[in-house]
C-alpha cells in the first residue's frame, strides 16, 4: 500500500474543509462524520483479493491502506482523526508497509491519529460529543453498520452518566457525493491519464482480435496496456465477448474462441491514481463489417453521435436517453427489427427487447459513479461543468430471436465513450478511441 498520498495532501484538505463547512451549515449544533474503509477480502483460501480503497476515505484523505476509519468533527480543534492499522516489522515483511499512526499525521494531515485497536474507546468520545452523525447506513461494509449500532446503544444506554448519543443520523453522501460529482481539474488529468492507457488497451484488442484467438487473449492485452506506464490496472473487471456473448450485458466469462464473421465486443477501462475510465469498442473479427453489420453499428453510431452533440450545461441524462432511445426505436423499425409507430413503440417500451439499459452513467472514482441524477423536488438533474458521464447506446439481437431477421441474430453491439461537460458544451474525452466505422476497420488492419 502506498504510504504517502497519490495527490498533494492540500487537495484532499480543502476537500475536508468543504465537508467541515458544510456540516457546520446543516448541524450547527455540532456534528461528526464518520468514514470506514473496505476491509479486506479472502478470495480463496489464505489468498486475499488485491486491495482497493474506499472511494469516499480516499477521496477526503488519500489513505489507501485497509482497515482505516476516516472520522471529520466539527466539534473541539481535531477536526480530523484517523484509525489505521499500527506499523508491525513482521507483518510489513508479508503485506507492505504501513503508515502507522504517526505517518497518519505526518504524511496524510490528520490532527490526531489512534491505531485501529483503539477504535472502541476512542470513537464513542468522538460521536458522543456530536448531536448529528453523518454515516452510511446500509453500505458495503456491513459489520461495521453493526459495530457502530452497539456503539450508539451503549451511548443512550450511559446517558445518565453524561454521555449522549447523537440526536440524528444524516447520510454523508449527500455532501461528498456532491463534491465528488463535479471533478476538480486534477480529478480530470487522472481520468485522461486512465483514458490514455484504456486507448492503447483497445487498440491492441482490435488489432489482435482476429478468427482463431480467444478472447482471454485480448483480456490479456488489455490488462498489459492498462498496467502500462504506471497504471493500476483495470477499473472494473473487462467484458470481452465475441459473437453472441456480446448481447449478455454483462458477460465476463472471456474465454471463448473467436470465430469468423463474428464481432467483439470489449467493455473496459483503466484506472489511474483510482479513478477509471469506462469505454465499449465493437470491432469485426475479420476486419470488415458485413452489410448487416455495418447497418446496425451505424445505428448504434448515430444515437451516441447524437447524444454527444446534445451534451451541454443545462441539458439532462434524462433527455439525452430519451434522444438515443428514439433514434435506436426509429432504427429498429427501419431494419425490421420491430413494427409500428414509433411513438407507441416507446410508449410500450417494446424497444427494451434489443436495447434494454439506460444510456448514461456518472464516472469518476467508481465507474457507476456517485451522485444523485434528481433534483429534491424529484425532477431531472442538469448538467453543469465538472460532470463526467457517459455515453452508451447499444443493440443487443439474441441469437434464438425468432422475431428478428436472421442477418441481425446474435448481433451484440455497444458503443461508450466518456463525457465532461465544459462551460462551452462539452469534450468527448475518448474521441481518439477508433469508433466510426472507417477507424474501426482501419484499426483492426495490419
Amino acid at each position: 500500500m502506498p504510504v504517502t498520498p497519490a495527490f498533494d495532501q492540500s487537495v484532499h484538505k480543502a476537500r475536508r474543509d468543504e465537508v467541515l463547512r458544510r456540516m457546520r451549515e446543516m448541524a450547527p449544533s455540532g456534528a461528526v462524520a464518520v468514514f470506514p474503509g473496505m476491509p479486506v477480502a479472502t478470495r480463496n483460501s489464505d489468498v486475499e483479493h488485491a486491495y482497493r480503497a474506499d472511494s469516499d476515505l480516499f477521496f477526503l484523505t488519500g489513505f489507501e491502506e485497509p482497515e482505516a476509519v476516516a472520522v471529520l468533527s466539527t466539534v473541539g480543534e481535531k477536526a480530523f482523526t484517523l484509525f489505521v492499522r499500527p506499523r508491525d516489522k513482521e507483518r510489513e515483511i508479508w503485506t507492505g508497509r504501513r503508515a502507522g499512526a504517526e505517518g497518519a499525521m505526518t504524511a496524510f494531515g490528520a490532527d490526531q491519529a489512534f491505531e485501529m485497536g483503539r477504535l472502541d474507546e476512542e470513537l464513542p468520545r468522538l460521536i458522543g460529543a456530536a448531536r448529528t452523525l453523518f454515516y452510511r447506513l446500509g453500505g458495503d461494509d456491513e459489520p461495521f453498520d453493526l459495530r457502530l449500532g452497539k456503539l450508539l446503544r451503549n451511548l443512550r444506554a450511559r446517558a445518565r452518566a453524561g454521555l449522549n448519543a447523537p440526536t440524528r443520523i444524516e447520510d454523508p453522501g449527500q455532501i461528498v457525493h456532491e463534491l465528488r460529482l463535479r471533478k476538480e481539474p486534477r480529478e480530470i488529468e487522472a481520468l485522461r491519464q486512465a483514458v490514455e492507457a484504456t486507448r492503447r488497451g483497445h487498440l491492441a484488442a482490435m488489432q489482435a482480435g482476429r478468427p482463431g484467438s480467444h478472447e482471454y487473449e485480448l483480456h490479456a492485452l488489455l490488462e498489459r496496456e492498462f498496467r502500462h506506464g504506471g497504471g493500476r490496472g483495470w477499473g472494473y473487471y473487462p467484458i470481452v465477448a465475441a459473437g453472441d456473448n456480446a448481447t449478455v450485458l454483462h458477460y465476463n466469462d472471456n474465454r471463448v474462441q473467436v470465430s469468423e464473421g463474428e464481432l467483439v465486443l470489449i467493455d473496459a477501462g483503466a484506472e489511474h491514481d483510482l479513478y477509471t475510465a469506462d469505454v465499449t469498442r465493437t470491432f469485426p473479427a475479420s476486419g470488415k463489417f458485413s452489410e448487416a453489420q455495418r447497418a446496425c453499428y451505424q445505428l448504434v453510431l448515430e444515437a451516441a453521435d447524437a447524444c454527444i452533440a446534445r451534451t451541454k450545461p443545462g441539458e439532462t441524462i434524462d433527455g439525452l436517453h430519451e434522444v438515443a432511445v428514439r433514434i435506436l426505436t426509429e432504427g429498429m423499425v427501419r431494419l425490421g427489427l420491430l413494427q409500428g409507430e414509433v411513438d407507441a413503440l416507446i410508449k410500450d417500451n417494446a424497444f427494451r427487447r434489443y436495447y434494454m439499459h439506460r444510456t448514461s452513467h456518472w464516472l469518476g472514482l467508481d465507474v457507476h459513479d456517485v451522485g444523485s441524477y434528481r433534483l429534491a423536488d424529484g425532477s431531472p438533474r442538469p448538467l453543469e461543468p465538472g460532470m463526467v458521464f457517459t455515453i452508451e447506446p447499444g443493440l443487443y439481437i439474441a441469437r434464438d430471436d425468432e422475431q428478428a431477421p436472421k442477418q441481425f441474430r446474435g448481433l451484440g453491439i455497444r458503443i461508450e465513450d466518456d463525457i465532461l461537460v465544459t462551460a462551452q458544451g462539452h469534450e468527448n474525452l475518448t474521441a481518439e478511441i477508433p469508433r466510426t466505422v472507417e477507424d474501426v476497420e482501419r484499426a483492426c488492419s495490419r
